[in-house]
């Protein structure tokens, strides 16, 4: 099944592209530098996030990739520890903006996107920060979703009509009327 939804995955054709705000590199180094400055061993640890961080962001922005095709979402990013997800459209429930004091400062938003079967509790399947152009982005998602989903119930209730139960139940009871004949004459 997972090979099936791979191959499925490889056949859809590419929608968007979206890019990634080079302001997330600013987001990510003063985050590390507050959280740093909060802790007691942290406040050592800033010169060297001052320098290896910025390399360590770069690579990061550079990894970041996100892809929204004709059948599902895929987002990768990490350097480090690598992260690759890919969302089918129809389990898509919602994509939530966030977008908090920090973030606003920097020009930026979160993309939440939540899926079928998420509880409450549970954080976001995917978080996407900084992507250029969010809101525009999100409803080519959601379009494309409803795109995904009215075709599935379109086909699903075409595919009801074409296979009722009748052709088959009537083959059916003329394979039992052979073999009652078959067993009668026996």
């Amino acid at each position: 099944m997972q090979n099936q939804n791979q191959h499925n995955q490889r056949k859809a054709a590419r929608i968007h592209e979206a890019t990634f705000e080079p302001r997330i590199k600013k987001y990510f180094f003063w985050s590390g530098i507050l959280i740093l400055a909060v802790t007691v061993v942290g406040i050592i640890l800033i010169p060297i996030w001052a320098i290896a961080g910025r390399m360590y962001i770069n690579k990061y922005y550079d990894a970041l990739f996100c892809e929204l095709t004709t059948r599902a979402l895929s987002f990768r990013k990490g350097v480090l520890f690598k992260t690759e997800r890919t969302v089918p459209l129809d389990k898509i429930q919602d994509l939530t903006f966030k977008e908090g004091p920090v973030l606003r400062y920097f020009g930026l938003s979160s993309l939440y996107i939540e899926t079928a079967g998420q509880s409450a509790q549970q954080s976001s399947d995917m978080t996407l920060i900084g992507i250029v152009d969010a809101h525009k982005f999100r409803a080519m998602v959601m379009d494309q979703r409803d795109n995904v989903t009215d075709h599935q119930s379109n086909s699903t209730s075409s595919e009801d009509s074409e296979h009722s139960l009748a052709p088959i139940l009537k083959e059916i009871n003329e394979n039992l009327k052979k073999i009652e004949n078959k067993l009668t004459n026996n």
